[in-house]
């Protein structure tokens, strides 16, 4: 059987609320954010796993542990994109100085390029096929749409298309030989 991947966004954290990019800043989740993980649980424990990958930021480990896995494989190359100068800003006040700007099209001074994510995303990608089996990853917003690009083999730029919001699941599997994204962004109560 062919390597599924489902993928959990972390809950609500004050900066993910206020559209803040959010990094290295090791921020724990709201009351919301808790709340919103504890309801997807349930839909999480009927997918299967039988590997758990998580970032090892607060915000996905707490989601993981809320789900049911206080324990799960800590993976560095699940991060989030590192903003570097950006982080902790809005799209709004990065575009003042920098217009146009997307962590997609555009370097982020002092953070990491689009070359950087797509080699460590590669690295999960690489493992999960590998197994044969059935993974879930808790991440983050951006390096989980740059997984869902490189699993489908397209430039992780592709992730700008694919919005993400916070606790919901995803499903990345294959059809008939061809990588495909099976669900995306579901909410626990979809």
């Amino acid at each position: 059987m062919p390597a599924r991947l489902f993928l959990v966004r972390h809950g609500e954290t004050e900066w993910s609320r206020a559209g803040r990019h959010t990094s290295t800043t090791d921020l724990p989740l709201t009351e919301v954010g808790e709340a919103q993980a504890r309801a997807l649980a349930p839909v999480v424990a009927d997918l299967g796993a039988r590997r758990v990958l998580c970032s090892p930021r607060r915000r996905a480990r707490r989601t993981a542990e809320l789900l049911g896995f206080p324990d799960p494989e800590v993976t560095p190359d699940l991060v989030e994109w590192d903003y570097g100068d950006y982080e902790g800003l809005t799209k709004v006040q990065i575009r003042e100085n920098a217009p146009g700007w997307t962590v997609w099209t555009h370097p982020s001074p002092g953070g990491e390029g689009a070359e950087a994510v797509t080699e460590r995303i590669d690295r999960v990608v690489a493992g999960v096929r590998a197994g044969e089996q059935t993974v879930l990853a808790v991440a983050h917003g951006h390096s989980l749409r740059a997984l869902a690009a490189r699993w489908l083999g397209l430039p992780v730029a592709t992730g700008q298309h694919l919005l993400l919001d916070t606790a919901t699941w995803s499903e990345l599997g294959d059809d008939r030989g061809t990588p495909a994204i099976r669900h995306w962004n579901v909410r626990a109560h979809s």
